[in-house]
């Protein structure tokens, strides 16, 4: 049950449909007319064979295509047409043509049902329109093929339209549905200077988008090429069973002809029994539920979760995702925002709005994280911000410019280091209860007047708690913050999200040895980071998960597993439905074993024929990709 060289998932399945139903058609005209309507029996042979023709077509065509690539090899297609021609020969045309229309009808489904695996992700690459809506420097628009949208180009994108690019928003505001890139459940809002990919859907406002990636170079085309290739590459238990096939069908081929000639020589069985028998023995014994179930989980895995913005780089890397025992979590941008925020304003000798507003008038010229987080505070809240002077920085402790008449003053504590008479001790004690909580600081002066003290904080993210939890119950322990920020700020953020274990101080050769060491001690271990400076750390653990690739190449191609977004709650989805993978394939290895185990013993001693033998292989087959096929439900 192969596909020729060259063809996809789901090629020529009406065709494939068609001639298997003739199969059938035909064999039932041959049996009633011979058994009921006295037909002559050359002119059922005839039929017989017609019907073994439909049947056998596309497996006979398979193979001649495999033998002039120069590859072929003995294989289950082999078995079936040895099983059938064998049963013909010895006059059982019913049983041989039935034995063809069944395993063309099983064909037929396994390519159906293996379309219905990529048909989720080929389904992604539907979602972007055909053409994109161009606007002119003239002020016109045109809809153009989105094969002629070039890098830099304005494109339109009205009310409830997908997206035909990715790019830049340079004009308007909308809330766009990013489900089929990130997997986001509610819709984000967008406005000027945001990005936005194509295939995803605009809401109520029109955009006017400058084109960052056009066909060929957006992120979705990205998504489908990984996913590709990643379909492509075969998991480590789908090794095992086909260098298991290789040896097995030829051993099977082996055993069926010592049953053919063996007996008969020894006077136990009659040369057309041991025929039959060897006959049933190849029907029993081809491994086609063996050689299916595997690929058809890994299939239906790996599509299941590029559909909901996880996007696994193969069959071995899926496997090994549900083999995870251990957690490993950068915490900048992984745990937390990966941007500082205002979380304090203690006033001194100014009221908190005061303060943050000569705060801001400096800070808005500066681009230092710190400072962006103060201007973003000040402008939610809408203070308004006196002119200031140009501003100067202090190396390694803060900044100063003119601010009505009087200079401004902004840093640590080291800013005043050589002030006659030093701090005041109320703000020295506003510095201190903040980086009790885990704070960076930043103290107001104006003028001769201490203003009061910011504390700044890199928040962690909403769902971090929950998705921690969640690990938890799926068996993933401990779970362990890596980070080289300081201490006393790692054990605040690892209380607040329910971290087991904090590594702080560590440089990204650090981080690889703890890594390193969690792998001799639990086996299977994830890292998560952000694919960049967690490199060495994502190369070491068993599965290096990065965060937010929606948009960046790098991130794409250089860990195992990939999150299209932001959220650290797509990780427990991912595990389970890798899991799910596994113990689906455990279950195809079970039932594909045990069937062949029980049909070798029943048809080699003669308990059943050719006929039930061949419903129950076929039947297995179907079982073992159906339930494959569960996990694109899963949830």
């Amino acid at each position: 049950m192969g596909l020729a060289p060259g063809e996809g998932a789901t090629p020529r399945i009406d065709a494939r449909l068609a001639l298997s139903l003739a199969c059938g058609a035909l064999l039932l005209v041959a049996w009633v007319g011979e058994t009921w309507l006295g037909v002559p029996h050359p002119v059922a042979i005839g039929l017989y064979v017609a019907s073994g023709a439909c049947g056998a077509w596309d497996l006979v065509r398979t193979n001649i295509a495999v033998i002039r690539g120069g590859h072929y090899r003995a294989d289950i297609d082999l078995l079936m047409l040895l099983a059938a021609v064998g049963a013909a020969g010895l006059g059982e045309w019913v049983e041989g043509t039935f034995l063809l229309f069944l395993f063309s009808l099983a064909n037929a489904a396994e390519h159906y049902a293996m379309g219905r695996a990529t048909g989720a992700i080929r389904a992604l690459g539907e979602l972007t329109p055909p053409t994109a809506r161009l606007l002119f420097p003239d002020g016109h628009d045109e809809v153009v093929p989105i094969e002629q949208v070039t890098r830099g180009a304005l494109v339109l994108v009205r009310p409830a339209e997908r997206m035909p690019v990715d790019g830049i928003v340079r004009s308007g505001r909308s809330a766009v549905d990013q489900a089929p890139i990130t997997g986001e459940s509610v819709p984000v809002d967008k406005a000027p200077g945001d990005q936005v990919f194509a295939g995803t859907v605009n809401g109520d406002g029109a955009l006017q988008v400058e084109t960052t990636g056009a066909a060929g170079e957006r992120t979705l085309d990205r998504i489908i090429t990984l996913v590709a290739e990643a379909q492509a590459q075969k998991a480590h238990t789908e090794q095992l069973t086909a260098r298991f096939e290789r040896v097995f069908v030829p051993v099977v081929l082996v055993g069926a002809a010592a049953l053919i000639v063996a007996p008969p020589l020894l006077g136990a069985w009659p040369w057309a029994t041991s025929i039959y028998r060897g006959m049933a023995l190849l029907v029993a014994a081809s491994p086609c539920a063996l050689a299916l179930g595997t690929p058809a989980a890994i299939l239906s895995g790996i599509a299941q979760a590029a559909r909901h913005g996880v996007l696994v780089k193969g069959g071995a890397q899926l496997e090994a995702l549900g083999m995870v025992r251990a957690l490993a979590v950068d915490k900048t941008g992984t745990l937390t925002m990966g941007r500082p925020e205002v979380t304090d304003v203690l006033a001194v000798d100014a009221e908190p709005d005061r303060v943050l507003a000569i705060a801001a008038a400096v800070e808005r010229q500066s681009q230092h994280p710190l400072a962006e987080a103060i201007v973003r505070r000040a402008d939610a809240e809408g203070v308004s911000t006196p002119a200031a002077g140009p501003l100067e920085s202090v190396t390694a402790r803060g900044v100063r410019a003119l601010v009505d008449g009087a200079t401004v003053e902004i840093g640590s504590l080291r800013m005043w280091a050589d002030l006659p008479g030093g701090v005041p001790a109320r703000v020295s004690e506003a510095v201190q209860e903040l980086q009790a909580r885990a704070r960076s600081t930043m103290v107001v002066r104006h003028g001769s007047c201490w203003l009061g003290v910011i504390g700044v904080a890199d928040r962690p993210r909403p769902t971090a708690r929950a998705a921690l939890g969640a690990l938890r119950r799926l068996g993933v322990s401990p779970i362990v913050m890596l980070t080289g920020d300081n201490e006393q700020v790692a054990e605040a953020i690892a209380q607040e999200v329910g971290i087991d274990e904090v590594r702080a101080h560590l440089l990204p050769a650090d981080k690889a040895e703890a890594i390193a060491q969690l792998r001799r001690r639990h086996g299977g271990v994830a890292m998560i980071g952000d694919g960049v400076n967690d490199a060495p750390a994502l190369a070491s653990a068993t599965v290096g998960i990065a965060m937010g690739a929606a948009g960046t190449a790098a991130a794409l191609e250089a860990a195992d597993v990939a999150l299209m977004s932001d959220d650290i709650a797509q990780v427990p989805f991912a595990i389970g439905l890798a899991r799910q993978t596994r113990r689906i394939i455990v279950q195809n290895l079970v039932i594909a074993l045990g069937v062949i185990a029980l049909l070798i013993v029943v048809t080699t001693t003669g308990t059943i024929g050719i006929g039930p033998a061949v419903v129950l292989h076929e039947g297995s087959t179907l079982v073992v990709i159906a339930n494959a096929l569960r996990l694109l439900a899963y949830r």
